[in-house]
């Protein structure tokens, strides 16, 4: 029966060793070998050629688990690493999956979880602990948010204010009315934000408002 060999990388000695228990006693698994910085990481999966990197996403010294875990896959691209961690909050989430790792996994996991995580990663899937997705939706919910707002950000407050109302259908006189503008300010108004919005007429400013979600960026007055 062939086993899953097994690299552990953390800084703390304690860490290593419980993680070390736990595997060893899975006939399947074999821990190879152990590292307590990402450049030691680097160094024993060059040498073992592991087939799962259990990382700390935090490490110590110039480099962190990230970068190991980039630096790791370069070289073994067959090999699967899943991150561990000690915040379900941890901002990191997101560079280490861009990193390549395949799990992400708090440190106080039960041995079972974990044990089983190690199996479902071998079998293609992807791993993450359900505090953690929580953390990884919002980033990701932001993300698109920061996306959506920055289509506008060429628009002053007033103009966002012109545009939402163009989405709603007012014509110039309606908006310089509602806004206690005149109504050739409004025209400019409308002839800057055509421009930069690069579209070429209302119609199109009012299609890309609503596609862009501006109800969220604008408040507008109250109607009378």
């Amino acid at each position: 029966m062939s086993h899953l060999r097994i690299l552990i990388a953390d800084d703390h000695a304690v860490v290593r060793a419980g993680l070390k228990s736990i595997l060893d006693n899975e006939m399947e698994f074999s821990v190879v070998a152990e590292a307590s910085s990402g450049e030691e990481a680097i160094e024993q999966a060059s040498i073992h050629k592991p087939d799962i990197v259990l990382m700390d996403i935090r490490m110590p010294g110039g480099m962190s688990g990230i970068e190991a875990c980039e630096q790791i896959l370069r070289k073994l691209p067959t090999t699967r690493v899943v991150m561990l961690t000690s915040y379900a909050e941890d901002e990191l989430v997101m560079d280490a999956i861009r990193a390549g790792a395949v799990g992400y996994v708090l440190k106080r996991v039960d041995s079972g979880k974990l044990i089983d995580d190690i199996r479902r990663v071998m079998q293609g899937e992807a791993v993450i602990d359900s505090a953690v997705a929580r953390t990884l939706i919002n980033e990701v919910r932001e993300a698109a948010h920061i996306k959506e707002a920055s289509v506008f950000a060429d628009l002053s407050e007033r103009e966002l204010h012109i545009l939402a109302l163009i989405a709603q259908g007012l014509t110039n006189r309606e908006i310089a009315q509602k806004l206690y503008l005149g109504e050739g300010t409004v025209r400019n108004y409308v002839g800057k934000i055509l421009s930069s919005l690069h579209v070429a007429n209302r119609a199109e400013a009012a299609v890309f408002a609503v596609k862009n979600h501006i109800e969220r960026y604008v408040a507008l007055p109250d109607e009378e």
